[in-house]
């Protein structure tokens, strides 16, 4: 045991359990959940990973799930979810709930909302009538829906924005921070987390790193990522964030899904990851598997009566075929969606238990290298992964085997 590293906030307590270069395994403890770092976290929307119940999510051993507060407060609405005592129990979810702050919402529909000093206004897509979305609302109705971990709300911009709109981003988002922090009325048994914010630009991140790790906050999150950048530029920045964050607190990647980004940001020292990939990919008959991709609707698939992917133990690879779930792909898109959803949200908490029991074994180094030579058999390997790995201090070309 490498450290106990317990703050002022005692909604969390962060345990260091094994650290190999910038990466850490860790085990988080939250009010609902003692949560085992690194980890992926699915994400359900309106208090569901679409298709999939609870008992599905608990049995692909998923510890801490994510609601949106915008999508919540138009339906079924803060009071709504309070009076049933909390997205807990209205979703009947006995783990980890981490609820986003809306802010995402400026950028996935900007074409409905505008930022000013005062909030985010949108227009309802479902109804048309206007929202206003300030800091002190995301933070009260994060309090009503009563997640463990509520997100401050930020001023979004596109990673593909240049200009002074990011440089304005930020600063905002630092003056929000403070409101949220002053907005917050559940402390003892909520913990609000902070956003790196910054855009592309390593002069503002640097500015945002320092300002907001000034805040005492249980954790911080790297936003503003995941959204079309280069790869390139993007794990530098995670590297640049992780560099600069306590490493007492946790750290979470906001929006990163993809397994060889998963791979890279855990080596770069995150904690925790979102995204909706897995279960999108699977609504277009897309599987994970460790050797990449499988197109479950490809023709190749009918006659194949092997499971998604052999030696994964998920619920779904133990019960039924490739050519089963590709006859239901094109037919039954529900079922067949449900099922690939299932495994691949397995596929990913799975990942990131095999990381965590690589770096309590102290075998992390080559634990990363059988990945990407399982994604990349012929060795052709990403300029940028091998770079970024190698800033972790581990070489790809030393184990091709």
């Amino acid at each position: 045991m490498i450290g106990d590293k317990e703050n002022v906030h005692s909604a969390c307590r962060l345990e260091i359990e094994a650290v190999c270069g910038k990466a850490r395994a860790t085990v988080m403890h939250l009010p609902h959940v003692s949560a085992k770092t690194p980890m992926f976290m699915p994400v359900g929307t309106q208090g569901t990973v679409k298709g999939l119940t609870t008992d599905q999510l608990m049995e692909a051993n998923a510890q801490v799930i994510l609601g949106n507060t915008y999508h919540l407060a138009l339906r079924p609405g803060g009071d709504t979810v309070e009076a049933m005592g909390g997205l807990h129990e209205f979703m009947n979810w006995p783990k980890g709930i981490l609820t986003d702050s809306g802010g995402f919402q400026m950028v996935s529909l900007l074409r409905f909302s505008s930022v000013s000093e005062e909030g985010v206004h949108f227009q309802s897509p479902v109804d048309g009538t206007d929202m206003l979305l300030t800091p002190e609302k995301s933070i009260e109705l994060q309090n009503q829906i009563g997640a463990d971990i509520i997100m401050a709300l930020d001023d979004v911009v596109s990673s593909t924005v240049t200009g002074p709109r990011v440089e304005e981003a930020m600063h905002r988002t630092l003056r929000w921070i403070d409101r949220c922090i002053a907005a917050h009325a559940r402390p003892h048994d909520q913990n609000l987390f902070g956003i790196v914010q910054g855009g592309l630009d390593a002069k503002l991140r640097a500015m945002c790193l320092e300002e907001m790790t000034k805040r005492d906050l249980p954790g911080f999150a790297i936003g503003g990522l995941s959204g079309g950048e280069k790869k390139d530029t993007f794990w530098r920045i995670v590297d640049q964030c992780t560099g600069k964050l306590p490493t007492e607190k946790p750290r979470y990647c906001m929006g990163v899904g993809y397994p060889v980004d998963l791979m890279v940001c855990v080596a770069l020292g995150v904690d925790m990851f979102d995204c909706v990939y897995p279960a999108r990919t699977a609504r277009f008959g897309t599987a994970l598997v460790k050797t990449g991709l499988l197109k479950v609707k490809s023709s190749a698939m009918a006659k194949d009566f092997r499971p998604l992917d052999p030696g994964c133990e998920c619920t779904v690879c133990k019960s039924f075929t490739r050519a089963y779930i590709h006859s239901l792909t094109p037919k039954d898109g529900s079922t067949g969606a449900q099922l690939i959803t299932l495994h691949n949200i397995a596929y990913l908490t799975n990942l990131m238990s095999e990381a965590r029991a690589a770096l309590l074994e102290n075998r992390f180094p080559d634990f990363i290298r059988e990945f990407m030579h399982l994604q990349y058999p012929n060795g052709d390997f990403p300029a940028w992964a091998v770079e970024a790995f190698s800033s972790a201090g581990i070489e790809l070309s030393s184990a091709n085997s």
